[in-house]
């Protein structure tokens, strides 16, 4: 889940996973696979940095869980 603000400022959270993709026409637009169209305040950028960002932290966590059972099988 990545946080970002609406035009007003409100902050809400999204599923990054549900992101199909983000334009800017010239306000940042965030389609969902849905279809749904969100209007936010971040630009393109700062939507791919926080999915990065989101997307590090899940794979660091499976990677983390993964290596003690390898090290465990291995032993």
């Amino acid at each position: 889940m990545i946080k970002l603000r609406r035009i007003n400022n409100k902050e809400f959270v999204v599923n990054a996973d549900f992101i199909e993709f983000v334009e800017s026409t010239p306000d940042t637009v965030i389609t969902l696979t849905n279809g749904v169209k969100l209007v936010v305040k971040e630009s393109v950028d700062e939507v791919i940095e926080k999915v990065i960002e989101y997307k590090k932290r899940i794979f660091e966590g499976i990677i983390f869980n993964i290596q003690p059972m390898q090290k465990e099988h291995e032993g």
